[in-house]
């Protein structure tokens, strides 16, 4: 297990948190999202095997910018 802390742009309020945390639980092996849009940290913990970038990647699909 792993734990990621990405830095996005572009989430305004709880919709938005919602909307990142949703799509990265559609992730097989992502275990734990907690997106918080006032710091514009979405923390992750997800199996050893998943690639940060399939994360990022799955961040920017759905509209937001990753730092």
């Amino acid at each position: 297990m792993k734990e990621l802390e990405i830095k996005v742009k572009g989430m305004m309020c709880a919709g938005c948190e919602n909307r990142v945390q949703n799509a990265l639980k559609t992730i097989d092996g992502v275990e734990k999202v907690v997106a918080n849009h006032e710091t514009g940290i979405v923390a992750v913990s997800l199996e050893d095997a998943i690639a940060e970038e399939t994360i990022k990647e799955k961040i920017e699909d759905i509209g937001y910018e990753v730092e």
